[in-house]
C-alpha cells in the first residue's frame, strides 16, 4: 500500500511538472495540433513509404537516400513495448545494441562488425549517437528511453563525410518531435511485471502565433529481476527520471529557432552480473541459482547524470539556400561500483567515477536547386572526459589506482552534393577533412590496502607509481563518399556507393607503463573503406516495400582493448591496432501493407567478418606476432532475423491490433578471443503486443509481452580466470519474460 501511495504521489508531481514546464518537439511532417495516434498497420506503412528522413543532413524520402538505413517510428516502439533504444537491435539487420556490462544506462553499439564495447573515458564509440543533430560523444547515459520521439533512424556503414570522426560503423539518430503552434498533450501510464511503473507526459503550449513552449517528463520504476544475496538490494532494477524542455519560434516561413534541453538521472542499482564458474570448491564463489542474482559485496551505489542544452536556427536565404546553425553543450557524471568476483569478499572489486563535458558548434549551408541538392558545413568540438577507479585485489591486500583525462579539440570542414544528371540518374559526391588534437593524462599507482585514499581508505600505503604521463597527439583524415543512383521508375532506386570512415586515435587510460612502456605513445586511428550496392523500391501498387543492400568493407588498424591478469597481481591493459580485416554481408528489409488493417515485415542480416592480420604481443614477448587465426569479431552474430505481423479489426467502437514478432540472433562471442564459458549461443526472442485505439485516435489501451519463452541470454561478461582473482568469469543477461499494460490519452 505504501508503494502504491508513493506511486500516485509521484504521478501527481510528474503531471504538475508537465503542466508547469515547457516540451520538446512533435514530428515536423505531422499535422500540427492533431493528437491522434495511428494504428500499428498505418504506422508500418509510414515507416517505409513516403517517410521523410534526414540521413544526408537534408530532408529526403527514405527511398531516395542511397544509404542502407532503417527507420522506426516512436509510435511503433511504444506500441510494441520497447523499453529503450536497445530494442532496435530486434528490428534492424546486423545491429547490436546492449546495455554495458555492470551498467544500467551505458550503451554498447555494433553494426556490421564495427563498434566499441569499452565505455572507459577516452575510448570513443564506433557507432555515433545523435539526439536530433547533436552528437553524443560518450556512451554513459546513452541508453535512451522511448518518449517524446518522432522516429529513430539507423544508418549502417561508415558515415564519415557528413557525420565525421568516429562514425565508422554507422549512426543512430534519435529524432524528437516538433512542437507546432497548437495546444496539445499526451499522458501514458504503464504497469507491468516486477512492479514496473512508467509515467510519461508531454505538453505543448502556444504562447503566441509564432512561439510555443513544451515539456516531456518520464519516470520509470521497476523492481529487480533478481536480488543481491549479500546486501538484499534489488538487482537489475530501474529508477530513472528523464525530462526534455524546448521553445520554438518561427516568425516567418523562412525562420525557425529552437532552444532545447534534456536531463536524465539514473539511480538504479549497479548490475553486478552473476558468476558462471566456481573457484574450486569454495562455496563463497559458487554460482547463484538465478542468473539475475549476485553475491556482490562492494555495495549498491550507482548514480548517472546526463544532460544537455542546444540552440538550433534555420534561416531561409532564398528559395534555394538555407543557413543552419547548431550549438550544443552536454555533460555527464557517473559514480558506480563493479564487483568482478561477485562475492561478499573484495577479491576483485572496482569502485569508479567518470565525468565528461562537450561543446559542439556546427554551421551548414543547405542547397536545394532544380538539379543540385547538398550541404556544406563547418564543425567544431571541444570536449573532456575524465575519471578514476580502484582495482582491488583482496587476496593480496593491494589496490591499483587509475586516474586521468583526455582533452579533445576537433575541427572539420565538409560538403556533400547531389547532381541530377537526368530525371533518372543522380550522382553524389562528398568530402570531409577532420583534424583532432588530443591531450591524454594517465596516472596509475599501487597501494597496500583495500582501496586507495581517493576512494576512502586514508590508511592505504602508497607504493610503485606504474604510469604517470601527459602526452599530446594530433590526427587528421580525409573521408570521401561517392554514390550513383538510377531510378528507372517512380519508387525504385538502384544505387552503388563507396565511402571511408575513421575513428580517431588516443591514449589508453588503463595503460601500464611498467608492463607496456610504449603506452605513453598512444594508439593510432582505425579506418574503414566500404563498398555498397543497394535497391529500395515499392511494388504491387505500393503495397510491398523492399530494401536490399550488399556491402564489402576493408577494416584496418582496428582498436582492440585487451585486459589480462598479470603475475604481479594486477590487470594489464593495452590497446592493439589490430591489422586488417575483411567484412562483407547482406541486408534485406521487406514490408507488405495490403490494407490499413494488415501489415507484415521481415528483416534479414548476414555478416561475415574475418581478420586477415591481427598483430599483438603475447606471452610476455616484445615483438608483435600475427594471431589472426585465433581471433574473431566480438558482438557480431553472423545472422540476424526479425519477422512480425500486425492485424487490426474493428472492436468495441475502436480498432484492435495484434502484433506477434520473433527475433533471431546466431552465435556471438563477447571478446576477440573466444571464451566458451562466456560466449552466447544463438537464441530466439518471441514477443507480442495488443493495442486498442479509440475511433478518434485519442485513447489507447495496450498490453506488451516480451521474451515469451523466458529465454536466458548473455549480453556481456568479464573474463579474469585464476584463483588470485576468484576465477572471475561473470555474465550479464537480457531481461526475462515480462508483461506490461499501458493506458494512453492524447488531447
Amino acid at each position: 500500500m505504501a508503494r502504491i501511495t508513493r506511486t500516485w504521489l509521484h504521478l501527481g508531481a510528474s503531471l504538475a511538472a508537465i503542466a508547469a514546464t515547457p516540451a520538446m518537439a512533435q514530428d515536423a511532417a505531422a499535422t500540427v495540433g492533431e493528437p491522434q495516434a495511428t494504428t500499428p498497420a498505418e504506422t508500418a506503412a509510414e515507416e517505409v513509404g513516403d517517410v521523410v528522413v534526414t540521413a544526408r543532413r537534408r530532408e529526403e524520402t527514405l527511398i531516395d537516400v542511397p544509404i542502407a538505413m532503417s527507420v522506426v517510428s516512436g509510435d511503433t516502439l511504444v506500441q510494441t513495448g520497447a523499453v529503450d533504444i536497445t530494442a532496435l537491435q530486434d528490428r534492424t539487420p546486423n545491429l547490436t545494441l546492449q546495455i554495458a556490462r555492470g551498467s544500467n544506462s551505458t550503451l554498447i553499439a555494433f553494426s556490421r562488425g564495427v563498434g566499441q564495447q569499452d565505455p572507459l573515458w577516452g575510448f570513443e564509440p564506433g557507432i555515433g549517437l545523435y539526439i536530433d543533430d547533436v552528437y553524443v560523444a560518450r556512451p554513459q547515459g546513452a541508453v535512451l528511453d522511448i518518449f517524446d520521439v518522432s522516429r529513430v533512424e539507423v544508418l549502417r556503414g561508415p558515415q564519415g563525410t557528413l557525420y565525421g570522426r568516429n562514425i565508422i560503423g554507422g549512426a543512430i539518430k534519435y529524432v524528437t518531435k516538433r512542437l507546432g503552434n497548437e495546444f496539445a498533450g499526451q499522458a501514458r501510464a504503464s504497469y507491468g511485471s516486477y512492479d514496473q511503473i512508467d509515467l510519461v507526459g508531454q505538453l505543448t503550449i502556444p504562447l503566441t502565433d509564432t512561439l510555443s513552449v513544451g515539456a516531456a517528463v518520464a519516470k520509470y520504476w521497476r523492481d529487480g529481476y533478481g536480488r543481491n544475496l549479500t546486501t538484499g538490494a534489488e538487482q537489475y532494477d530501474k529508477d530513472v527520471l528523464a525530462a526534455r524542455v524546448s521553445a520554438e519560434w518561427s516568425p516567418t516561413d523562412d525562420i525557425f529557432v529552437r532552444v532545447a534541453g534534456d536531463r536524465t538521472l539514473d539511480r538504479s542499482n549497479p548490475r553486478h552480473g552473476t558468476r558462471l564458474l566456481p573457484n574450486g570448491t569454495d562455496p563463497v564463489y559458487a554460482p547463484t541459482r538465478s542468473v539475475y542474482d549476485t553475491r556482490a559485496g562492494i555495495g549498491d551505489r550507482n548514480r548517472v547524470v546526463a544532460q544537455g542544452l542546444s540552440l538550433t536556427g534555420e534561416f531561409g536565404l532564398s528559395d534555394a539556400l538555407t543557413f543552419k546553425t547548431i550549438s550544443a553543450y552536454r555533460d555527464g557524471s557517473t559514480n558506480t561500483v563493479i564487483d568482478f568476483d561477485n562475492t561478499a569478499l573484495p577479491t576483485l572489486d572496482v569502485p569508479a567515477e567518470y565525468d565528461d563535458w562537450q561543446f559542439t558548434q556546427e554551421v551548414q549551408l543547405l542547397v536545394e536547386a532544380d538539379r543540385v541538392q547538398g550541404v556544406l558545413g563547418l564543425y567544431y568540438l571541444d570536449a573532456k572526459a575524465s575519471g578514476a577507479f580502484d582495482t582491488v585485489v583482496g587476496l593480496l591486500n593491494t589496490t591499483t589506482l587509475t586516474s586521468g583525462e583526455v582533452r579533445t579539440k576537433s575541427y572539420a570542414a565538409f560538403g556533400d552534393v547531389s547532381f541530377d544528371v537526368t530525371d533518372k540518374l543522380k550522382l553524389s559526391g562528398g568530402l570531409r577533412y577532420t583534424k583532432d588534437d588530443k591531450r591524454g593524462t594517465v596516472f596509475r599507482r599501487n597501494y597496500t590496502g583495500i582501496r586507495s585514499p581517493l576512494f576512502g581508505n586514508a590508511a592505504a600505503v602508497p607504493g610503485l607509481i606504474r604510469t604517470d604521463y601527459t602526452n599530446d597527439r594530433s590526427f587528421d583524415q580525409f573521408t570521401p563518399r561517392v554514390s550513383i543512383s538510377f531510378e528507372p521508375r517512380d519508387d525504385l532506386n538502384l544505387y552503388a556507393s563507396w565511402g571511408k570512415g575513421f575513428k580517431s586515435g588516443g591514449f589508453d587510460m588503463r595503460g601500464d607503463a611498467v608492463f607496456t612502456p610504449t603506452t605513453v605513445n598512444g594508439y593510432e586511428p582505425e579506418k574503414i573503406s566500404s563498398y555498397e550496392l543497394g535497391m529500395k523500391g515499392a511494388f504491387l501498387d505500393r503495397t510491398l516495400f523492399v530494401n536490399l543492400a550488399g556491402y564489402y568493407s576493408r577494416y584496418t588498424d582496428q582498436q582492440v582493448t585487451v585486459q589480462v591478469p598479470n603475475v604481479a597481481g594486477g590487470i594489464a591493459s593495452f590497446v592493439d591496432n589490430a591489422g586488417k580485416a575483411d567484412i562483407y554481408g547482406l541486408e534485406l528489409e521487406t514490408r507488405i501493407v495490403p490494407s490499413r488493417d494488415f501489415s507484415a515485415q521481415l528483416s534479414f542480416g548476414y555478416t561475415n567478418a574475418d581478420y586477415k592480420e591481427f598483430l599483438t604481443v603475447i606471452g610476455g614477448g616484445t615483438t608483435p606476432v600475427d594471431v589472426a587465426d585465433q581471433r574473431v569479431f566480438q558482438n557480431t552474430p553472423k545472422f540476424t532475423v526479425n519477422a512480425s505481423v500486425t492485424a487490426s479489426t474493428d472492436f468495441a467502437g475502436g480498432t484492435l491490433s495484434v502484433t506477434p514478432d520473433v527475433a533471431l540472433r546466431s552465435d556471438v562471442t563477447l571478446f576477440e578471443i573466444p571464451t566458451p564459458a562466456l560466449d552466447q549461443d544463438g537464441y530466439v526472442l518471441a514477443n507480442a503486443s495488443v493495442n486498442w485505439l479509440s475511433p478518434d485516435g485519442r485513447y489507447r489501451v495496450g498490453m506488451a509481452l516480451r521474451n515469451l519463452t523466458d529465454a536466458r541470454y548473455r549480453v556481456g561478461g568479464y573474463n579474469f580466470p585464476g584463483a588470485l582473482f576468484g576465477n572471475s568469469i561473470i555474465g550479464y543477461y537480457g531481461p526475462p519474460r515480462t508483461a506490461t499494460a499501458t493506458v494512453e490519452v492524447r488531447f
